[in-house]
């Protein structure tokens, strides 16, 4: 039987495909923007008939069917382990739940954690050799297709085919079912806007980067305006080795700052575990040799990330305290994103030979009402989560500077922290690291 026989044979309609979830089933959605759309409303369709249903997925970029078909949560149950916008609201709701993680461990919490009864990935169409391609989502859905007692691919001629790498594609033998869907459009991640003051800290950080090191960038503006600005610089021979691949990376490419030849492993490989961008962006990574999917159990492991030489690790957070403890996930318990890969990088870089780690945020910010708030407090806001502990975090910048905290002690973190601080908090900050005991008495100016 040729693979073409085999693919005829196991092809339904999404709503035949989704008959064989029972109550009680956890059901995989895949990962960030190629999550299933067309079974997920097949499924929302069936509410009537089922109970307790699990549903998880990572950052979802579309409407989730089954959570608008059952709001009040009697028939499914969505879970999600990093939320994006829709996400967030929908947890405001009570609509969905949250599961921490360490990105780079997701796969063996399926291998060893997790129930998977049905997995359901969205994937271009087969080539001649029996296989389908993830496209942008790699992380961990090979474990997760290992664990599924049934397998549901999702076809989408729009899904860019994106070259390993390894375990980025899986093969028409080892699927139960096969849809064609009806090719929604990929979800596109609008590039974050960069603020003066984003443009303030990007250039700082800039600064610091050298010939042939090797660039991770989380999201949003401030990171996103450090590729900006790379691409316009002089920098040579860069590196990727990242978990998101975004808008930045192409522009930096195509500038001709990144060509990977001082990598010392997958050289000349842009490397990375997801995508989410522009339309352009995804264009670039078809069938483009230089892009490379892994697993995220190969590209967030420390050990692996510091195989390469001066890896430079720029991420965002939300909230700092005195002690350097790190939250980047959450306004008090307020589930905003999640953990993600910023330990994993943090850690990664500092064990890379001249690397570095850049914590960095705008230092205040005006809430609802138009007062000033800090981002830099004596104390994490209450419930708050430490996404990043104190004994991680190395550089921490802002657009009043920029402090290296590793071997410093409590009273020398307080005021190098204080330092970067709104001139409008630094005595308040002050007076409150005293009182915690933090604070010499030399510090005082």
């Amino acid at each position: 039987m040729s693979w073409t026989d085999l693919y005829r044979q196991k092809l339904v309609s999404a709503d035949e495909a989704v008959k064989v979830i029972k109550s009680g089933d956890w059901v995989e959605y895949g990962e960030f923007a190629g999550q299933v759309q067309d079974l997920d409303k097949a499924l929302a369709k069936r509410k009537d008939e089922l109970k307790d249903v699990k549903v998880r997925a990572v950052t979802r970029a579309a409407a989730i069917e089954v959570v608008k078909a059952d709001p009040t949560g009697e028939h499914f149950t969505y879970v999600n382990w990093h939320f994006s916008g829709l996400d967030r609201k929908l947890h405001d709701q009570g609509l969905c739940y949250f599961s921490p993680i360490l990105f780079r461990e997701v796969p063996r919490y399926y291998r060893e954690n997790q129930q998977v009864d049905v997995t359901m990935i969205t994937v271009t169409p087969m080539d001649k050799h029996g296989y389908f391609n993830y496209g942008l989502n790699n992380a961990g859905t090979r474990a997760s297709l290992d664990k599924a007692s049934k397998i549901i691919v999702e076809v989408n001629e729009n899904m860019p085919r994106v070259l390993g790498g390894n375990e980025e594609c899986i093969h028409i033998s080892e699927v139960d079912f096969v849809v064609e869907g009806s090719n929604w459009a990929i979800p596109a991640l609008p590039v974050a806007k960069i603020s003066e003051t984003d443009e303030k800290i990007a250039k700082m950080i800039v600064n610091e980067l050298e010939d042939g090191c090797c660039i991770q960038l989380g999201i949003g503006g401030m990171p996103n305006a450090v590729g900006k600005l790379i691409a316009q610089s002089d920098l040579k021979n860069l590196g990727v080795h990242t978990e998101m691949f975004v808008d930045a990376y192409m522009d930096m490419y195509l500038a001709g700052r990144v060509t990977g030849l001082n990598k010392n492993i997958d050289k000349g490989k842009m490397v990375f575990t997801f995508a989410m961008g522009s339309k352009n962006l995804y264009d670039f990574m078809d069938n483009n040799p230089v892009c490379a999917s892994y697993p995220v159990d190969y590209t967030n492991v420390p050990h692996i990330i510091a195989q390469n030489d001066k890896v430079t690790s720029i991420n965002n957070c939300i909230e700092i305290d005195l002690f350097g403890q790190v939250c980047s996930e959450s306004a008090g318990i307020r589930q905003i994103s999640g953990t993600g890969g910023q330990v994993d990088f943090f850690e990664g870089a500092y064990l890379s030979k001249g690397g570095k780690a850049f914590c960095c945020f705008t230092a205040s910010y005006k809430d609802k009402q138009g007062n000033l708030k800090s981002r830099i407090n004596p104390l994490l806001t209450s419930g708050a989560i430490v996404t990043t502990p104190r004994t991680v975090v190395q550089y921490v910048v802002t657009e009043n500077g920029i402090v290296n905290l590793k071997g410093k002690s409590t009273w020398e973190r307080a005021e190098a922290l204080i330092s970067l601080a709104h001139p409008d908090f630094h005595e308040q900050l002050a007076k409150d690291a005293e009182k915690m005991g933090i604070w010499r008495k030399s510090n005082k100016k």
